[in-house]
């Protein structure tokens, strides 16, 4: 699964970016705007609303759990600073999709006792995006923590997260991850609508591969 991440605080190049990766296919958007009043967060997740309905593309919102439950978007995204999940759970009632940050398995131990549904997992490498980064993990750090949950019996999604591009994504795959959260990779593409259509493709491959292997064994 893809989920791209908005990045800009002004409302137009937000819808820009959404209709440029739901031109591409892109089925899950996580509207992100840190630095942003919030009436403007409000307005511009109205106007994109109906974009996503249309493309039938899940809209979940990053921090906002009072506008995530004001305007019934699909859910939200919480980060180590936001409103603990337990309590996001309960303000949005078991419908709504509730994801959160994890930057260690550490981390995800807490998370998997709380009523998630998925973990972004993060950051791969260095990323302008968002700031006060934690430690990358790089490659290795992603096999080891994926291997410790597997170990764990853990089978939550976990998303990676964090500077991702294009060449990156088979062997992030091939490390058991569900699904990976873009941002600058695709709005720095040259023709963002295409990129995102050739990610799609390659995570469908990756998703079809891991089926063929499992109904082979």
């Amino acid at each position: 699964m893809l989920q791209f991440i908005t990045n800009s605080d002004d409302p137009e190049v937000v819808l820009s970016q959404a209709k440029a990766v739901l031109d591409g296919g892109c089925k899950w958007i996580q509207l992100r705007m840190k630095n942003s009043a919030r009436d403007i967060v409000i307005s511009t997740a109205q106007r994109l609303k109906p974009l996503c309905a249309e493309k039938e593309c899940i809209l979940i919102i990053d921090d906002y759990v009072d506008i995530a439950k004001e305007l019934q978007l699909d859910g939200v995204h919480l980060g180590k600073s936001d409103m603990n999940p337990v309590d996001a759970r309960r303000e949005l009632g078991m419908q709504a999709i509730i994801g959160a940050t994890a930057n260690t398995f550490e981390d995800i131990c807490k998370l998997v006792l709380m009523d998630i549904d998925y973990i972004g997992l993060g950051p791969f490498r260095f990323t302008s995006t968002k700031k006060n980064l934690s430690p990358i993990l790089g490659l290795d750090g992603y096999n080891s923590i994926m291997n410790k949950c597997r170990e764990t019996g853990y089978k939550i999604p976990i998303v990676a997260i964090g500077g991702i591009k294009h060449d990156d994504i088979t062997a992030l795959m091939n490390t058991g991850v569900s699904g990976i959260a873009l941002s600058g990779s695709i709005i720095s593409a040259q023709n963002p609508t295409e990129e995102t259509t050739k990610i799609i493709s390659l995570l469908q491959d990756i998703i079809n591969e891991r089926i063929n292997q499992l109904y082979s064994k």
